[in-house]
């Protein structure tokens, strides 16, 4: 089965969907990733393609003129206060738009609590047709591949996943041993980049990287070939490319194209 790539959405962030689902289809990827409800936990309000008809209009309509698909939609955060029916909007702007996959983050260090959040939001994505994909990141609720693994198992969801990130796995130690615990059957996914070897292990610092100081894949001191070869072949790829430097010195589609090239060249390395 040939590999598949999709454009992540911090990649060309700077562009409406409509446009990234155009140069996505243009750069050679199989699917684009879309934002919908913002990434940092407050002070951020949601995205247009979400609270405007005719931002989703043009979406569709772009979808409908390239045949592209949207693989994962972002970012569904399970907080200690919320309810999977919080989500019926989201959902909702996410089917139209035929996705796939919903990046889920674990705000809630309660993790008996959490499984049973990401159950009840599981079972209500399984009912469009989604899964529900659990990011561990450093600085959240869900910190590493061990505890994901425990609260997907622990939610007992068909559609329930791991999302494993090069960068979060990196950060967490880079160890094959911690990938090999997801089962293959919930990796839906997995999402590609490279970072500075050197880096600030602080909240703070973690964040900066990931969300404006990732690099193209092969550029950075992330063991690449261990991540790729430790989780199945057959799941697409999202190269996500969240740089700020990046952003600014090169158009949106120029982006694409580099992000798509540095991908591929490190998944074909024996």
């Amino acid at each position: 089965m040939e590999r598949q790539y999709a454009l992540a959405f911090l990649t060309i962030p700077d562009v409406a969907p409509a446009e990234a689902i155009r140069i996505a289809a243009e750069t050679g990827y199989s699917s684009v990733g879309l934002r919908l409800l913002p990434a940092a936990a407050s002070g951020e309000a949601p995205y247009p393609v979400l609270t405007d008809k005719a931002v989703l209009t043009e979406a569709r309509a772009a979808l409908a003129d390239t045949g592209m698909r949207v693989g994962d939609v972002e970012i569904v955060r399970l907080k200690p206060q919320t309810k999977a029916t919080d989500f019926i909007p989201f959902l909702d702007c996410a089917a139209a738009l035929g996705a796939a996959n919903i990046l889920v983050a674990g705000d809630d260090t309660d993790h008996a609590r959490l499984a049973q959040t990401f159950a009840s939001f599981a079972e209500l994505a399984a009912g469009y047709d989604m899964t529900a994909d659990l990011e561990f990141m450093p600085w959240t609720g869900v910190r590493n591949a061990a505890e994901a693994v425990a609260i997907v198992k622990a939610a007992g969801q068909a559609n329930g996943g791991v999302l494993a990130d090069a960068l979060h796995w990196d950060r967490n130690g880079g160890r094959v041993e911690d990938l090999a615990l997801i089962p293959p059957e919930t990796i839906h996914y997995f999402q590609l980049c490279d970072a500075p070897a050197e880096y600030d292990p602080s909240d703070a610092g973690l964040i900066e990287i990931a969300r404006g100081g990732r690099l193209l894949p092969g550029q950075g001191g992330i063991d690449l070939q261990a991540f790729i070869k430790a989780l199945p072949e057959t799941v697409p790829v999202s190269i996500e490319i969240a740089n700020a430097g990046f952003n600014s010195s090169l158009l949106p589609r120029a982006r694409a194209v580099q992000a798509l090239a540095a991908g591929k060249a490190v998944i074909a390395r024996p």
